[in-house]
């Protein structure tokens, strides 16, 4: 099996007289801000322009990028389509001209021209953008799982389909937390070295349990270009910064005895055959170090050689052409009517400052109001024209579109809310109909385990990860490490945010009261 390497979390595969392309992502995505790195305009788009097959693993910008797709690759491939509840995939697929589906089911094998594939689609409110999935592929002689950025909290179905000769998965940030909030710096730092050093560990957790022959970091981390996020950067392995770049998780998992790791960069070529994994990089060793030893150099000439994209895309945000108080009331106000289990989960104000005006999203009242300096719990700080052009493309995932960007400023009084990114990922009655059921359906969970002289409810409060797989206890702390969520085991109470209590009980109290 020969694999090239694309950039982020994009592969072209090539085995058996097959391909497969996943995941290609070549034009800026989120309002201009987030770009490939290291950079993949080094590839050539006719080299991978005809795959037998397409796997696009979910719809955020840098895993699905429309304006490559339309103009370079050919629509008879057949694509690899995740078995997700809602077909928006699909159907953005359709628009772009794709036609022939190879429709999977959820953790179920197929196979095809003498392939075998299986994809495990996520399906939870907070999953990308209302889904996400992780792909196996298996041609008789090797077996790779490309999890990208999925996080998948029962791995059952995965392990069963081992093992794995390579694995491909996230390991770096690709969030906004907590860059854009308004904290002190030392606390940002602080923050910033927690996620870094948990999003390293969730990756390693992942190799520990799938036991893969050898792993590549990918799917992040993304770069930034425009002079305003530039700085977000880690330039000098920076403990507080949390994208690290892929040689620092190599040196981690290498740390921990995990000596089988490749660095692949986009243009690089593995050769993947039992027992070895042989990486060809486009250029000389020496080129290939200097992208990470002097990074800061090498983003100014990429940024140079990106100026007038950035430019381009600024000057096309629209300005003063929305009544945006209006017309958010206008949207948003029905599904507030409907969305009873997210009004719930936020009960309060939200504020999104436009510096110019203040719109209010009263999750008690369920109404939207022009701000007069009423109290709020939670405040996007965003530039009116992102504002204005999500609402003239009608955008029904802000988060997909402009939270990712990472060009606004966040501040709360309290703990973090899921419940908000929920409701600004699912502003359609479709979308929001999804997320009301899952909720509903996915209450207190049954099934509890013994831990540390408690008796813990199976399922994380959270995204019902295992805890019996994913749960760290120190000093009466439970830690979900599938998203780092913290329970405090003598209360039940959740650490990290409003409404999710863990049912822990000690088990003597257990047995005195039965």
């Amino acid at each position: 099996m020969q694999i090239t390497f694309l950039g982020q979390a994009g592969l072209f595969i090539e085995t058996k007289g097959k391909s497969i392309l996943c995941d290609p992502w070549f034009n800026p995505a989120y309002f201009a801000s987030w770009f490939p790195f290291p950079s993949n305009e080094g590839i050539d788009p006719a080299r991978i322009g005809n795959p037998t097959y397409l796997y696009v693993s979910h719809l955020h910008h840098d895993h699905y990028d429309p304006q490559f797709l339309a103009k370079h690759v050919s629509k008879e491939a057949t694509v690899i389509l995740p078995d997700y509840p809602l077909d928006h995939l699909e159907r953005e697929l359709r628009t772009l001209g794709f036609t022939s589906f190879l429709r999977t089911k959820n953790n179920v094998p197929v196979t095809d021209n003498g392939l075998k594939f299986m994809v495990m689609a996520l399906s939870a409110p907070t999953d990308g953008p209302i889904g996400d999935s992780a792909l196996v592929i298996d041609d008789g002689d090797v077996r790779v799982l490309n999890q990208n950025d999925s996080r998948p909290i029962d791995l059952e179905p995965l392990i069963a389909q081992g093992p794995f000769d390579a694995l491909f998965l996230q390991y770096s940030g690709a969030i906004w937390y907590p860059m854009v909030y308004d904290f002190p710096e030392k606390m940002k730092a602080a923050l910033g070295r927690k996620k870094r050093t948990d999003g390293l560990a969730r990756a390693y957790r992942y190799i520990e349990m799938l036991n893969p022959r050898f792993v590549v970091p990918s799917a992040g981390p993304p770069c930034f270009l425009d002079e305003d996020l530039f700085d977000l950067n880690d330039f000098d392995r920076d403990s507080g910064n949390p994208f690290p770049d892929q040689p620092v998780f190599l040196e981690y998992i290498a740390e921990r005895g995990v000596f089988d790791g490749r660095l692949m960069l986009p243009g690089s070529v593995g050769e993947l055959l039992p027992g070895s994994f042989t990486v060809t990089h486009p250029f000389p060793d020496d080129e290939v170090q200097a992208i990470f030893t002097d990074k800061r150099s090498y983003l100014r000439a990429y940024q140079t050689r990106k100026w007038d994209v950035i430019q381009q895309e600024r000057a096309s945000w629209p300005r003063g052409q929305v009544d945006v108080v209006a017309e958010l009331q206008k949207w948003f106000e029905p599904l507030l009517a409907e969305a009873d289990l997210i009004c719930a989960g936020i009960d309060d104000n939200v504020l999104l400052d436009l510096i110019d005006v203040g719109v209010l999203i009263d999750f008690r009242a369920r109404k939207v109001t022009q701000w007069q300096g009423e109290e709020w719990a939670y405040r996007f700080r965003i530039e009116r024209s992102l504002v204005e052009q999500c609402i003239l493309h009608h955008h029904e995932d802000w988060v997909n579109e402009l939270f990712l960007s990472c060009r606004f400023v966040a501040s709360r009084r309290g703990k973090y809310n899921d419940y908000i990114y929920t409701f600004f990922k699912c502003l359609s009655e479709e979308r929001l109909q999804y997320a009301e059921g899952f909720y509903a359906e996915n209450g207190p969970t049954q099934g509890t385990w013994e831990a540390c002289g408690y008796r813990i409810q199976k399922r994380c409060p959270h995204m019902k990860a295992d805890l019996t797989r994913f749960a760290v206890i120190e000093d009466g702390i439970l830690t979900c490490r599938l998203h780092n969520w913290q329970y405090e085991l003598a209360t039940g109470r959740c650490l990290t945010s409003e409404g999710h209590t863990l049912y822990a009980k000690p088990i003597e109290q257990e047995a005195k009261e039965a």
